[in-house]
C-alpha cells in the first residue's frame, strides 16, 4: 500500500512558489492564523490548566508548550485525514509544513508568558494574567508569520 491515496496527487497543491506580492501575503496570513488556531489554542488551553491547578511555572510551561504542539499538529492532520491520506504521510507533511511554524510560535508565547511582569503569578480571573495571554497571542503571530511567508514563498506551507 502506497502512503497515499491513488486518488490524490499530494503534489498537486502544495507548489506556492509562483505566488508573489498580494496574493503570497494572504496565503502567509492564512497559514500563520491556522497555526495560531492550533497552537496557540493549546498554549492557552495549557497555561489555564497549569494555573488552576496550582502547579509551578516550570510544569505549567511544559504543559502549554505539549498542548501546543498536539492541538497544532491536529489541526494540520485532520483534514488530510479527512481526505483519505495515511496517517504517516500526513504526519510528515504537518511535521515539515508546520513543525517549525509551531515552535516559532511557541516560543514567543512562553517568553512573552515569562517575561511580561505578573503573567504566570497571576489567577485566572486576573486582568493581567489575560492581557498576558493575549500578548503571547499576539507576539506567536508576528514570530511565526515571516516562517510562514518563507515557507508559503518555497511551496513547502500552504492550508489545507
Amino acid at each position: 500500500m502506497s502512503d497515499h491515496p491513488r486518488n490524490h496527487d499530494p503534489e498537486a497543491n502544495a507548489d506556492h512558489s509562483h505566488l508573489v506580492g498580494t496574493e503570497k501575503f494572504r496565503l502567509s496570513i492564512s497559514a500563520t492564523a491556522h497555526c495560531l488556531a492550533g497552537c496557540g489554542l493549546g498554549e492557552v488551553v495549557g497555561i489555564v490548566v497549569g494555573t488552576a491547578l496550582g502547579l509551578s511555572t516550570t510544569t505549567t510551561i511544559v504543559i502549554a508548550v505539549l498542548l501546543g504542539f498536539v492541538f497544532g499538529f491536529a489541526l494540520g492532520l485532520i483534514p488530510l485525514l479527512r481526505a483519505d491520506y495515511t496517517l504517516k504521510w500526513a504526519f510528515k507533511q504537518v511535521l515539515v509544513a508546520e513543525g517549525l511554524s509551531i515552535a516559532v510560535m511557541e516560543t514567543a508565547e512562553v517568553l512573552v508568558e515569562l517575561y511580561t511582569p505578573g503573567v504566570m503569578g497571576s489567577g485566572l480571573t486576573s486582568l493581567t494574567f489575560w492581557m498576558g495571554m493575549g500578548l503571547a497571542l499576539l507576539a506567536g503571530f508576528a514570530a511565526a508569520f515571516p516562517v510562514n511567508y518563507y515557507l508559503v514563498g518555497r511551496g513547502i506551507r500552504h492550508v489545507h
